[in-house]
């Protein structure tokens, strides 16, 4: 895994990357577009790996900012997308703009229209057994060549075994759907081991694939209330997250507009 600090003049030096990430309430997001990202992922399996791709929203910057270690995590990934229309906001506010939000399950979705282009193999990782299966099914009746797939139910005495059965199967990618930030912490402990070139974390992208949630409409997406519609659908799991979270990142966006305002 390359790690890099954000002070580093060139943190991605070479030709395969996605080149210099701008800063967003103290951690870096690459400011591309969706069809950008993808390619910078196909840039990034061209050099075998292993690298590690993370999405940013409002949540996750929280997180950060109370870890350390996933701060770290996030700082060493080649790859980082504004998963939270709040991070274009705070973006824009704090002199770092992005050109759009690239969703996680956007992400996924174009990376699975580049596999089946390319030929990449592909694992998918985490979830229900249930659902992950049918995540599975519906990919492979897109063209993809899913070498395999497993739950996202093991404790540490499995892991071994789990990290053993995906670098079995040699993917080019795979694909993570588990919470944050247990994913980041496994992804960035294990990546070397697993074998891939690149590494995705997708929380609950394999839900919606599998028809067991649903995505907000295209307004609501656009108008930045994707969040409201998931509180609707999990409300007491996403009430306490959006209601402290969003309001905890508010205040850490604006303290890191007030330091820069005061340079």
């Amino acid at each position: 895994m390359r790690t890099t600090g954000l002070l580093d003049e060139d943190p991605w030096p070479g030709q395969a990357g996605p080149g210099r990430p701008v800063t967003v309430c103290g951690l870096p997001v690459h400011p591309l577009t969706l069809e950008a990202s993808v390619g910078a992922a196909e840039a990034l399996i061209a050099t075998g790996g292993p690298h590690q791709h993370v999405v940013l929203n409002a949540a996750k910057v929280v997180k950060a900012h109370d870890d350390p270690e996933l701060a770290r995590i996030i700082r060493s990934c080649s790859l980082v997308n504004a998963d939270g229309q709040s991070i274009v906001w705070a973006g824009r506010l704090l002199g770092s703009p992005l050109p759009e939000r690239v969703a996680g399950i956007d992400f996924m979705l174009a990376l699975w229209r580049s596999a089946a282009r390319n030929g990449y193999r592909v694992y998918l990782l985490g979830a229900e057994p249930e659902v992950v299966a049918q995540t599975a099914r519906v990919a492979a009746s897109r063209g993809i060549e899913v070498v395999g797939h497993r739950d996202g139910y093991w404790d540490e005495a499995a892991e071994e075994a789990v990290v053993a059965a995906v670098r079995e199967t040699r993917p080019d990618i795979l694909f993570l759907a588990v919470p944050s930030p247990r994913k980041e912490y496994f992804l960035a402990r294990r990546q070397n081991d697993l074998g891939c070139a690149l590494v995705v974390g997708v929380g609950g992208s394999f839900d919606v694939v599998a028809g067991l949630r649903s995505r907000a409409p295209r307004w609501m997406r656009k108008a930045g209330l994707e969040w409201f519609h998931r509180m609707v659908q999990e409300p007491r799991r996403m009430f306490l997250r959006y209601a402290v979270g969003n309001a905890r990142f508010v205040a850490l966006t604006a303290s890191h507009w007030a330091r820069r305002a005061g340079r």
